[in-house]
């Protein structure tokens, strides 16, 4: 099984814009459950506290595999968020580790 962690710092200077669009990304993040077969779990959420300090939005999602990740990643739902995702994203980090 492998865990896919994924946090973003989005671009707005703005913190209730920014606020907004990390709980936009999260709502799409969530709304794949169900919809990508590959995912055997996706919990996404907005940062609430130290928005100084703090990343903005989370994702840590389960793959029974790489290649589930490598599929999941070019689903057009996914796909799609992504979309948005870069739309309003100035950094990304990212870790996958086996669980």
């Amino acid at each position: 099984m492998l865990r896919h962690v994924v946090s973003w710092k989005l671009a707005s200077e703005d913190a209730v814009e920014r606020g907004e669009q990390a709980a936009e990304v999260a709502r799409r993040l969530n709304a794949l459950d169900g919809v990508v077969p590959q995912l055997r779990s996706i919990s996404a959420g907005a940062n609430s506290v130290y928005p100084e300090t703090n990343w903005d939005v989370t994702l840590i999602a389960d793959f029974d595999s790489v290649e589930a990740l490598e599929q999941y990643q070019v689903h057009p739902a996914h796909e799609e968020v992504v979309a948005y995702v870069r739309s309003v994203v100035a950094s990304r980090v990212a870790v996958d580790f086996e669980i």
